[in-house]
């Protein structure tokens, strides 16, 4: 089974491109992480609980009101109000190392619950006979889970303001300092375009959409044609049957993968 791992950056346009990918004719499941994330945080979950052990103190805004809970202060199921996800935004977004380090303190709570979460639904889809499932992962290079994935796609656009207006379009309550702040907090997507370029052909490739979904479908097509031609279906069949070999080619891969990403890791070091 190929794991396709699809990422870029804020306003971007990757969950358009996640949507084309599960559609026809490509009918691939998809394994949404933003979605995994939401998942673990929800009122009752152990990462719920430890967001508000830790932002609850310093952020009195954290949790949505009682009055938009039916008025319980416990929340609808007696599990806790929801988080107020803008007041969380505004407290691990922009500059400054408090910031960051609050930034860093979310991440180490929501990402190892959606690892669980995404190994699980891999398993399902391998369980199921796909030839391939697509890893829906924004922080796809900097949780290292492109070292897993057989080809990376990166959905990229040419300059950050077109991220910034269309965040901004997406979210009104956005300023646009806040809007700017969340696309600056993130990892250039066009270094991450040619991070995927550097794993070689149809291993690493990259959607450019500047322009309408349209254009947008038509270049998921060119590359989703790249993808195929280096791993065909009965390739993939050919592992499903044969574990053994399914798993010398996933380590021969992952032994690849991880070579580049040090290389890449110790030019930028350089650089």
């Amino acid at each position: 089974m190929l794991l396709f791992g699809l990422t870029g950056s804020i306003a971007t346009g990757k969950s358009t491109v996640s949507s084309i990918l599960r559609d026809p004719p490509y009918n691939l499941p998809v394994i949404d992480a933003d979605v995994l994330a939401r998942k673990v945080v929800e009122p009752g979950t152990p990462g719920y609980a430890a967001i508000v052990s830790h932002f609850a103190p310093s952020t009195p805004d954290l949790l949505v009101p009682a009055a938009e809970c039916g008025g319980r202060e416990d929340g609808p199921g007696g599990l806790g109000r929801p988080l107020n996800r803008p007041a969380l935004g505004r407290r691990v977004f922009g500059g400054g190392d408090a910031t960051v380090k609050d930034r860093k303190v979310l991440n180490g709570i929501v990402h190892p619950a959606v690892r669980r979460e995404i190994y699980k639904a891999m398993l399902r889809a391998y369980l199921r006979g796909n030839w391939a499932v697509v890893l829906d992962i924004p922080l796809l290079f900097e949780s290292g889970w492109e070292r897993l994935c057989g080809t990376v796609l990166v959905v990229a656009v040419s300059e950050p303001e077109v991220q910034t207006r269309r965040l901004r379009e997406r979210d009104p309550h956005l300023s646009e300092e806040d809007a700017r702040n969340r696309v600056m907090s993130q990892v250039d997507v066009r270094e991450k375009a040619e991070h995927a370029l550097r794993r070689g052909p149809g291993a690493g490739v990259v959607v450019w959409n500047d322009g309408d979904k349209e254009d947008l479908k038509k270049e998921v097509e060119r590359v989703m044609k790249e993808v195929q031609a280096r791993s065909p279906k009965w390739w993939a069949w050919l592992l499903l049957v044969c574990p053994p070999l399914a798993g010398v080619t996933a380590l021969m891969s992952f032994l690849k993968m991880w070579r580049i990403q040090r290389q890449w890791e110790q030019e930028k070091k350089r650089e």
